[in-house]
């Protein structure tokens, strides 16, 4: 028998040298990095070469944790790549899928879930919010490249962004399902006029606003020190590790001040982007984040694979099977086709914007996030349909996007 120890620095060498070596692999090939994890994930567990049930039932809490950690790596590397400065023209097509497709998505999904799912209101809600964002993770193929890559077209320009804000957007859904959650255990209705104005007041105004506002301190306070104060001291050792630092820094201190910090990191990192924005240590920044994204990453997704095999879908029935579906090819694609009318854009633009609204593990951190500070009762059928969502998410996207690229190539010439 071999020592678990032992086992687990065997898994994590091999891990490591998978991060390296298989983007590379599949770089031509019509599946990606998150397919072969979750199947990897699959196949360990259902060999029964270990023996832990990694059941997101059981283990909400580590399963909150463990995808925030990832999600706020990935938003400093999505900020720090992106070329094209904020504006409110030149990032008209973020702002029309933060503020048209992302609720248009989640009224939809609520509405899906209580009327064809039967799920309570407020679980309804957390589902929603859990199942619009695009994920910052697993989107990393359709998004741009890095710093001074040159590959920013609106496509990938318009899903990298749309990735690194509305996760921090989706956080006031959350909150509100929440709100409706406790209010249904504890007086068995829907919260008061007032509870809705104090949500909007501090969940929706207050938090984003201190999101956004710590971010841009956190982002200028670190650009001013490593490219005017200390010059070429800091950013001549290129040391990636720094982008490490500002996203804890940055997602602490929002998080202190009771902002949005997944808000907060990404703005930092967008504001840290703007300070010398053709230097060259950019690139080590945001290399380093990536780095530590793909090993997360990894891990997150091979455990997903695993509960799958231990029984995560047990109980999903067709109806559940079709609305996972609708989700993933009717409504994200039609949400986001309506909100780009009249933007400019091509269709083919819009087609590829609309369709590749990925999901992935900041869905699974919303639901953990909701279950561990709401009362949603049983959280089986809630994890089951979001895991289901994102499989199905993994698989199709993972498929179709080196070919999909491929096609925009050309296309955007």
């Amino acid at each position: 028998m071999i020592d678990p120890y032992i086992a687990f620095l065997l898994g994590l060498g091999l891990t490591v040298l998978a991060i390296t070596w298989l983007p590379l692999a599949l770089k031509t090939l019509p599946l990606s990095l998150a397919i072969v994890c979750v199947g990897l994930g699959a196949a360990i567990f259902g060999s029964g070469l270990l023996q832990f049930d990694p059941d997101p039932r059981t283990y909400d809490t580590i399963v909150e944790k463990l995808s925030e950690a990832v999600i706020i790596i990935a938003l400093m590397g999505a900020g720090l790549k992106i070329d094209r400065k904020i504006g409110l023209r030149s990032w008209m097509t973020t702002w029309r899928l933060l503020g048209l497709a992302m609720p248009v998505t989640i009224i939809a999904v609520t509405l899906l879930s209580i009327h064809v799912l039967g799920l309570p209101v407020a679980m309804s809600l957390l589902l929603g919010a859990a199942l619009a964002p695009t994920d910052p993770v697993l989107a990393s193929d359709v998004q741009v490249s890095g710093p001074r890559a040159g590959r920013e077209d609106e496509v990938r320009f318009g899903l990298t962004s749309e990735a690194g804000l509305n996760d921090g957007l989706a956080f006031p859904f959350v909150y509100l399902a929440i709100l409706f959650s406790i209010a249904a255990s504890s007086t068995g209705g829907w919260p008061d006029a007032l509870d809705i104005g104090e949500w909007f007041a501090r969940d929706v105004v207050w938090r984003i606003g201190l999101g956004v506002g710590v971010g841009w301190l956190v982002g200028r306070g670190l650009g001013w020190f490593i490219f005017d104060k200390a010059g070429s001291g800091v950013s001549g050792t290129r040391d990636g590790l720094v982008a490490l630092g500002a996203t804890l820094i940055a997602y602490a201190l929002a998080e202190i001040c009771e902002g949005y910090g997944f808000l907060a990191v990404f703005v930092s990192a967008i504001v840290l982007r703007n300070s010398e924005r053709d230097h060259e240590y950019h690139e080590s920044l945001h290399d380093f984040s990536e780095q530590i994204e793909r090993l997360l990453m990894m891990l997150v997704l091979i455990l997903f694979g695993g509960a799958i095999t231990m029984g995560l879908f047990d109980s999903v029935t067709w109806t559940d099977l079709l609305t996972a579906i609708a989700i993933v090819f009717l409504i994200r694609p039609l949400a986001g086709w309506m909100a780009l009318i009249g933007s400019g854009q091509t269709h083919t633009t819009r087609g590829l914007i609309s369709f590749f609204g990925i999901r992935g593990i900041g869905s699974f951190y919303y639901v953990a996030y909701g279950i561990n500070h709401g009362d949603f009762g049983v959280s089986e059928k809630l994890w089951a349909i979001t895991g289901l969502v994102v499989l199905i998410s993994i698989v199709v996207h993972g498929i179709s996007v080196t070919p999909a690229m491929r096609w925009l190539k050309p296309s955007t010439n």
